[in-house]
């Protein structure tokens, strides 16, 4: 797999009928190792060991649903009172970020609720918080560290 512009992390992996698997750290299971799936790990790795936030608070892969269709998104951290703080867009590395993975982001929100965003494919990071008094988001040179 792609070096990422993330740390370098150790990963579990195993090998079945060809495919390559990487250990799950959030959902304790295996999952296929696929592109985004490797931004995926390496970004839920970074937000614990790197910003503090705890592995119970972070969620992984689950759908929801925005204008009656089903999504899923790639990672929400919550605080502890059960709001979202977090909402993390994976992409793969060979995607660009634009506009489009920007407005995806935002329609989540719109059911979500989240203080702040990210947005990667591993290579690019792009953090915003939300301003919803002016229903828009400001970018940030940086996520902010867990504060409990």
């Amino acid at each position: 797999m792609q070096e990422l512009n993330f740390p370098k992390f150790s990963f579990r992996f195993k090998s079945s009928e060809n495919k390559i698997s990487i250990f799950d750290s959030i959902r304790k299971k295996f999952v296929i190792l696929q592109p985004e799936e490797w931004v995926r790990q390496h970004c839920v790795q970074y937000l614990i060991h790197n910003k503090g936030y705890p592995k119970s608070l972070i969620n992984v892969e689950k759908e929801l649903i925005v204008n009656s269709l089903r999504k899923r998104y790639d990672i929400v951290i919550y605080n502890s009172n059960g709001s979202i703080h977090l909402i993390v867009e994976c992409k793969a590395p060979k995607i660009a970020i634009n506009q489009d993975t920007f407005d995806q982001i935002a329609r989540y929100n719109l059911e979500l609720n989240a203080t702040y965003l990210m947005v990667t494919n591993g290579l690019n990071h792009y953090y915003c918080q939300m301003d919803f008094e002016n229903e828009r988001y400001n970018f940030l040179k940086e996520i902010p560290d867990y504060s409990g």
